[in-house]
């Protein structure tokens, strides 16, 4: 058996790892740089969404309907 098991596959994931956190590195420049210059506002890029644009709420004029797979409701008249 080599001496080498496993060295391959370790020196290729922490080169895979090296190049991701230099991508992070210069994407993190870059984004200083534009706030800097006025181009992008300073803070989250992440806006808050409405529920209705998730689909968590119906839109308006649309009418909710029960998810997939729900037991529909019984009318509250009625009692088995």
């Amino acid at each position: 058996m080599p001496d080498s098991v496993g060295k391959r596959q370790r020196r290729d994931a922490k080169a895979k790892k090296a190049a991701a956190r230099e991508d992070r590195r210069l994407a993190r420049a870059k984004r200083q740089a534009d706030r800097e210059a006025g181009l992008i506002e300073a803070g989250t890029p992440i806006e808050a969404s409405e529920p209705a644009a998730l689909g968590l709420l119906p839109r308006e004029g649309e009418v909710a309907t029960p998810a997939e797979g729900a037991a529909p409701e019984e009318p509250a008249g009625e009692q088995t």
